[in-house]
């Protein structure tokens, strides 16, 4: 009897996340005294705020560790409904609100409950790396549509106008984008939407998980918000892990038609059923609670967003496009490759590149092919500025020996 492991079609060609394993890599090194900086994860270093903490220590004191209802209590799907009028301008009903374990199982069981095999997503790339293979697990064609920086890293109507074909079942946008930053601004958007009203088969769900990480003044906004009549196709997901630095507490939400609701709750009761009972209350103070300290926040990363892109485009060979949000640097590094290691190395692709960033000078980013565009990689600046400053140090005095 053979006992080696087959594993399922639908996951043979998947992978754990690139990003997971570069980070993992940047861990083992460190734990053996290397110096090592680690610029791979999208992860803030701001601490969660203590009213959220408390509310949570709170909840566990008052035995609130039981289950609650499958997508979220009436108390958290409030305060998921107070948060999308009051800074989007979107009325959902109870029944039109969701609640999961992060903004990755609201993609994840959106996917699940809408797609049969063969229908298409179209996907703008560069993108998150886990978009495609969420898409193939749920037994769907993922179409990249690739966005260069030439055009600010976004879709254009005419690209997207030429990607649509009778099987495709959804749009999918993240503004501001992991991993490059770039947001659509309000005419970016619309330009999108007239060519999605001449295609009422085609979904729309837009990624909104860095809306409060804008900057410059740039205006964030949704596209339901510009576009209403979208209302019955359009899934618009959030969550707080970014804003409010709650990764670990593992909550996302989203809302959308109460049919695509009702099929996704179908697929969270056979997986994980409801959010952590304690997250939920954590959750509810942090959307309902003071939001002043986001500013402050927001300021600190646009610091090290100019910190990071000023120091990379004095680099020779590297170029960086300044991004409007989120806390990532995109960077162009086609000017390294072709050049030579002081080992005699030619680094011949972006992979070569970042791989020997983190050999030579102890310094982790993530390749840009991971994310669907080379020759890039992606700098996370979600650190402190001294450690950027150290970076950025190491990776110009890296390039410097390449001949």
């Amino acid at each position: 009897m053979n006992s080696i492991f087959r594993p399922a079609s639908r996951i043979e060609d998947l992978g754990v996340s690139e990003i997971l394993a570069i980070t993992a890599r940047a861990a083992a090194l460190k734990r053996d005294g290397r110096p090592v900086i680690a610029l791979g994860a999208g992860e803030p270093d701001f601490d969660t705020p203590d009213h959220v903490k408390e509310a949570a220590i709170a909840a566990i004191r008052r035995g609130e560790t039981k289950y609650t209802n499958l997508d979220g209590s009436p108390l958290l799907k409030r305060a998921i409904r107070d948060k999308f009028l009051r800074e989007n301008g979107l009325d959902f009903g109870p029944d039109e609100v969701t609640a999961g374990a992060g903004a990755k199982q609201m993609l994840y069981n959106a996917m699940m409950a809408s797609l049969d095999p063969g229908d298409e997503v179209i996907i703008p790339t560069p993108c998150w790396t886990s978009y495609f293979d969420i898409v193939r697990i749920a037994g769907g064609v993922p179409v990249a549509i690739p966005c260069p920086g030439e055009g600010g890293f976004r879709l254009s109507p005419a690209a997207l106008e030429a990607a649509i074909t009778p099987r495709t079942r959804w749009l999918l946008l993240n503004s501001p984008s992991n991993p490059t930053g770039a947001a659509y601004a309000e005419r970016d958007y619309r330009a999108l939407l007239e060519v999605l009203d001449r295609h009422p088969h085609v979904w729309l769900m837009v990624d909104d998980m860095y809306e409060h990480l804008v900057y410059d003044g740039f205006r964030f906004v949704t596209p339901l918000a510009l576009d209403p009549s979208l209302k019955d196709r359009c899934l618009t997901i959030n969550g707080v892990s970014k804003a409010y630095a709650m990764t670990g507490w593992r909550l996302g939400y989203a809302g959308g038609p109460a049919g695509l609701i009702a099929g996704m709750a179908v697929v969270q009761s056979q997986s994980t059923s409801c959010p952590c009972s304690v997250t939920q209350a954590a959750a509810i103070a942090a959307l309902d609670g003071p939001q002043d300290f986001l500013a402050a926040r927001r300021d600190s990363f646009a610091a090290r967003r100019d910190l990071v892109v000023d120091a990379l485009n004095r680099i020779d060979g590297i170029q960086c496009r300044r991004p409007e949000g989120a806390f990532y640097a995109f960077a162009s590094c086609a000017g390294i490759l072709g050049r030579t290691t002081p080992g005699g190395k030619v680094l011949e692709s972006d992979r070569d590149f970042c791989a020997w960033l983190l050999d030579e000078v102890d310094v982790a980013v993530v390749p840009g092919s991971a994310f669907g565009l080379s020759p890039y990689f992606r700098i996370s600046y979600a650190t402190s500025a001294a450690e950027l400053t150290e970076a950025m140090t190491r990776i110009g005095d890296a390039c410097g020996r390449l001949t």
